[in-house]
């Protein structure tokens, strides 16, 4: 602390950004100021009027640094870029925010419009963040069915397929200008922004104008896009005739606390997103809204002319925010502006009880399960970690085992394991496969899980249980038969039957089906390879050299099968004799 109180003797009578590391050198913290002498001395001062965030961070503070700008919506511009990359521990973030997706407008001579989850300063346009991946590609799709923008990363000599089927206007072939293509991408950027009243307007003259020069085609052209995008926009209601503008909502549930934005357009509501917002629990409403605003809008392009509020914020805030941002900032109190706020609010409290439910069911579908599970067994103590295996095969061939893993009644993919069986070579016998992957899972004391669920019943059980008992381990044993749901526990001669509707047994069934999922889809993989090895034996010729090199070439039987003689001579280790001994093999086929 010494060293940190000579550092603060230093610090610039400036404004400037301030970034606070702790003992590994890790950004834990970056904060902006309008005179960095004074914002950051007083975190070292009296920690009486501190919050508990604040607290545990300036415990954590080993070392900071200051870089000086010129003016405050420098610090500002700059504290938002720093919180993006570096995203520290102790700032408000967006939930997950580096995963949301963003539509590219990209910057090339013709562009595309294409989904990402990177900003890269190259000049293209972006517009979101958005919230929802499905919604997000449902959009794009629309989008190219509206604008038939091209899709390919580069030029082909000829038009595609998707030209033909009119979702292209094939620039690469010369069949648009540029200067009409370009139109049609700024159509299609307006679009996005939600100004459809002045794309519908555009798009009406420049249809007028084409058929008045006989040139029927683009006209025609051009009125099948405005007739999609009025059938898009005829669903939305004019809600103000006061422009664009962005309306804000915010509420909190269950320390949990949820930003809403709605955008308005032209006066219409084109879209709605919101944002759970992680670290805010002990900031004020207000802190929370403006560190939403400076995040959010660091990272999409404001087309709004005003940003609706749901409080005031502090008066420099305010000022700081609008200078930078280039629009007004206002608290609506009455008439259609606070309706929106106030629908932006009531949205945002929807959203978090819906999480909270969504929440509450996760848990008695997780943890609750396994809590039931532990009383209806009379298990000594909880199965967090339950291992279930399953048999697959077909009359004995390729026999295959699985042994899926659930921590807290959840899936744990990662330590899912799969088996070859090697002792029933050929002959269908459950006992002695489901003896052998036991032997092979359990024959160390690594990792144990607390419950071993076998999918089967009592013999498959009993098979089980005399490996995992005969290695010493005294982990709990279940079989679950499928055709009555019943539970068979070691030395009962009664099976349990769990309630139909309890969560520990609809726990017992996913952990029994997806051990039978995975084991069906590597028996299924095995077979295939097996096919197909099989089948390319026969070819005089053909070795495993070849039936390697082939494959590798090709990538699948079908594509083999369709290549032409002279592309199967060209991979590595074939000839001109065993590219035509082979395509003439499959031509008789």
């Amino acid at each position: 602390m010494d060293v940190l109180q000579e550092k603060i003797k230093t610090l610039p009578d400036a404004p400037g950004v301030y970034l606070m590391k702790d003992v590994r050198g890790k950004i834990i913290y970056v904060g902006k100021a309008r005179v960095l002498k004074n914002r950051v001395r007083q975190y070292f001062q009296s920690n009486k009027n501190h919050g508990a965030k604040v607290k545990a961070m300036v415990a954590k503070i080993a070392d900071f640094e200051t870089i000086i700008t010129a003016g405050e919506v420098e610090a500002l511009i700059l504290e938002c870029n720093l919180i993006k990359k570096n995203r520290p521990r102790y700032n408000i973030s967006l939930k997950d925010d580096k995963s949301y997706p963003y539509l590219r407008l990209t910057a090339e001579d013709f562009p595309r419009i294409i989904l990402t989850r990177r900003i890269i300063h190259d000049g293209s346009r972006y517009f979101g963040p958005y919230t929802s991946g499905l919604a997000v590609k449902e959009t794009l799709q629309l989008l190219r069915k509206i604008f038939p923008l091209r899709t390919c990363k580069t030029f082909a000599k000829r038009p595609c397929l998707e030209f033909h089927i009119k979702r292209c206007l094939a620039p690469c072939a010369k069949k648009i200008s540029r200067e009409d293509y370009m139109r049609l991408v700024k159509a299609a950027e307006k679009f996005l922004e939600g100004r459809t009243a002045q794309v519908e307007r555009e798009l009406s003259k420049q249809m007028i104008d084409a058929a008045e020069n006989l040139n029927f085609e683009e006209a025609a052209r051009l009125r099948d896009i405005l007739s999609a995008i009025k059938k898009v926009t005829e669903k939305q209601k004019i809600v103000t005739d006061t422009g664009d503008a962005d309306a804000i909502g915010l509420a909190r549930l269950e320390n949990e606390t949820c930003a809403q934005i709605f955008f308005i357009r032209e006066g219409k509501v084109t879209g709605r997103e919101n944002f759970l917002l992680t670290g805010a629990n002990d900031e004020t409403d207000s802190q929370a809204v403006t560190e939403f605003i400076k995040q959010y809008y660091s990272r999409a392009q404001i087309s709004a002319t005003e940003i609706l509020l749901p409080f005031d914020l502090p008066e420099d805030d305010t000022k700081l925010l609008s200078e930078w941002l280039g629009v007004k900032l206002i608290v609506p109190k009455r008439g259609v502006k606070r309706s929106l706020v106030e629908m932006a609010i009531q949205n945002a409290e929807k959203f978090l009880s819906e999480e909270s439910a969504r929440r509450q069911l996760k848990n008695a579908q997780t943890i609750g399960a396994v809590e039931e599970l532990k009383n209806f067994l009379n298990l000594s103590k909880l199965p967090r970690r339950m291992e279930c295996f399953d048999i697959s095969h077909i009359q004995g061939a390729e026999t295959v085992a699985s042994m899926v893993v659930f921590e807290d009644g959840a899936p744990d993919k990662k330590s899912y394991r799969r088996f070859k069986i090697r002792s029933t070579e050929g002959k269908p016998d459950d006992f002695l496969s489901m003896r052998e992957v036991t032997s092979r899972r359990y024959g160390s004391t690594e990792n144990l899980p607390d419950l071993i669920v076998i999918d089967g019943g009592i013999g498959q059980l009993n098979s089980a249980l005399e490996i995992i008992r005969g290695a010493g381990h005294q982990v709990p044993v279940v079989g679950l038969a499928k055709q009555f749901e019943l539970i068979f526990v070691e030395g009962a001669s009664v099976p349990i039957e769990l309630p139909k509707d309890s969560q520990a047994l609809k726990l017992m069934q996913r952990i029994r089906d997806e051990a039978h999922r995975f084991a069906i889809t590597y028996h299924r993989k095995l077979r295939r390879k097996r096919n197909l090895k099989s089948e390319l034996d026969n070819v005089a010729g053909i070795g495993v050299k070849r039936r390697t090199e082939l494959f590798k070439a090709f990538g699948s039987l079908a594509k083999i099968k369709a290549a032409a003689v002279e592309e199967l001579a060209t991979v590595p280790g074939m000839n001109q004799s065993a590219a035509e001994s082979l395509k003439k093999f499959f031509d008789a086929r």
